[in-house]
């Protein structure tokens, strides 16, 4: 069954989705399709931060077409190896909420429709 993704590195979303026995490593490689980056120079995160090893398929971290829907992806973190040699630490900036609606707009919100007079 299709499991559905969004990896998370800082500001950057890439949603994409594959199989449940897709490997880690399968999953780096299509990364490496969009962002350039080698497999080897990547390190994939679970929901618990914890790194994901390049042997395992997706279902082996609990990420299966039940919990990664279209509609609600589940969140892969993703580190990038430094020049230095050392990964990166994890960061993921925060996805933005949209605005409190204006008062106008909440009164009519609660009602459902307008008041015909």
């Amino acid at each position: 069954m299709d499991v559905f993704l969004m990896v998370r590195r800082k500001k950057l979303s890439i949603f994409t989705d594959c199989r449940d026995n897709t490997t880690v490593f399968e999953l780096k490689k299509i990364i490496e399709g969009i962002l350039k980056v080698p497999p080897e120079n990547q390190q994939l995160f679970n929901k618990d931060n914890i790194v994901m090893e390049d042997d395992q398929s997706l279902a082996e971290y609990g990420l299966s077409s039940l919990v990664a829907k279209a509609q609600c992806p589940v969140t892969v973190g993703l580190a990038i190896r430094m020049e230095n040699g050392e990964f990166e630490p994890l960061e993921i900036t925060p996805l933005s909420a949209p605005p409190d609606l204006p008062y106008a707009m909440k009164s009519q919100e609660a009602n459902g429709q307008e008041q015909a007079s």
